[in-house]
């Protein structure tokens, strides 16, 4: 009989081998992203995020455009053309670090870059993609409204054409992130033809992006109103093949994919920094990492943290083989997060009072993903899109 194969070691950062399944240049990839986020971000996420603020954002865009991360899964002008699981890893990465850093990439990526690169005009294209995969112009994405954030179809921002040809924009979008740093918006409105998208630059006369403070969450991320008051763009502004409530909703389902991956990186870090803290924090003459209570609250979290590292893993290679649906990436979405905030919850129970210190991770990553958790589609609407799915039946009414 022939000897059994020696298994490898157990490794407690990769307990189910999920990085068998990664090719080389995924794994390059990915410590690319990590190492870049490790040198720029951790040393000064906790103060950014104490003050509120993003500074110097402009030049860590600069930089991420520099190692290929700003719309990487994007062909060409310019864009890194990265597989989904490898743009997926970056956005795993990033959050670890922190959400916000994560939102500036999904925002320019895979909302604002993405609808220019399937919706615009070649000449749109030329004119923005390479400065924003460049990271020397951010951009922006006005969709959601003071009143209207679930229900699109009913938002009042609108354009009309003047005799001239050229449009008229009027409206206010709200919770932008990007919004007051950005060169460029893709903005969302009403016309006699139904909803229509336009590349509006931020420098045209009308447009205004006031900061939005005050915030709990992802405070170390720009988040704006966008205030368009008559602002005029000439005819070829409007993207010419995003017609109806398909051009945006598509942007949403590949950004809500980025956050599939990226709120495992929240979830990692907490449960990284639980599991350190319970091998090194003693009570009662031991570490409390060999109490039983304790043990099971780590395993709990590892199994769902790697489930949910497996389900992104599978819904990527679908998204590369042109095989995922709107429906699976709700599916991981509404998962990932509940599990992501759940993971940061117990890792600050085993943190006890440290918990709380900006010391640590954890408290940071559990009020960002409460914005995550509502964001590009609430838990109800995604639960109501799995619901459609499994039943037949549209509940939306």
């Amino acid at each position: 009989m022939a000897a059994s194969p020696k298994l490898p070691a157990f490794d407690p950062a990769d307990p189910l081998g999920v990085d068998d399944l990664l090719e080389p240049e995924d794994l390059a990839i990915r410590d690319t992203v990590r190492t870049w986020a490790a040198d720029r971000v951790l040393p000064h996420i906790a103060d950014w995020y104490e003050r509120g603020e993003l500074p110097g954002i402009r030049e860590l865009a600069r930089e991420l455009g520099s190692i290929g991360a700003l719309g990487m899964s994007l062909q060409g002008h310019g864009c890194a053309g990265a597989t989904a699981v490898q743009y997926g890893l970056a956005c795993l990465e990033l959050e670890a670090a922190d959400s916000g850093i994560r939102s500036l990439v999904s925002v320019q990526g895979s909302l604002a870059m993405y609808a220019i690169h399937r919706f615009g005009s070649e000449e749109q294209k030329q004119t923005w993609l390479p400065r924003m995969a460049a990271g020397e112009v951010i951009g922006c994405f006005g969709l959601t409204e003071p009143d209207h954030g679930s229900d699109p179809a009913n938002m009042r921002t609108h354009a009309k054409r003047d005799a001239g040809g050229d449009w008229i924009l009027n409206g206010r979008k709200m919770w932008i992130t990007n919004g007051s740093v950005a060169g460029v918006a893709v903005v969302w409105a009403q016309t006699e033809d139904g909803i229509r998208g336009f590349v509006v630059p931020t420098d045209s006369s009308g447009f205004s992006a006031p900061e939005i403070k005050h915030k709990w969450s992802l405070r170390a991320s720009v988040t704006s109103e966008l205030v368009l008051d008559d602002v005029r763009l000439p005819a070829d502004a409007v993207l010419p093949q995003g017609a109806g409530l398909r051009g945006p909703l598509s942007c949403l389902t590949h950004a809500r994919y980025g956050i599939v991956w990226g709120s495992m990186g929240a979830a990692r870090s907490s449960f990284e920094a639980a599991v350190e803290y319970a091998k090194s924090r003693e009570q009662f003459g031991r570490p409390i990492g060999g109490f039983q209570l304790t043990q099971a609250k780590l395993a709990d979290m590892a199994v769902e943290l790697h489930k949910g590292i497996l389900l992104a893993h599978h819904l990527g290679r679908r998204m590369d083989a042109g095989r995922l649906r709107p429906e699976q990436v709700s599916f991981g979405k509404l998962n990932n997060v509940r599990e992501a905030i759940d993971i940061c919850r117990t890792a600050r129970t085993i943190l006890g009072a440290n918990g709380i210190s900006l010391e640590y991770p954890v408290m940071r990553h559990a009020t960002n993903l409460e914005s995550v958790l509502t964001y590009e589609g609430t838990v109800e609407m995604h639960q109501l899109v799995l619901g459609k799915a499994l039943t037949g039946l549209d509940a939306f009414r």
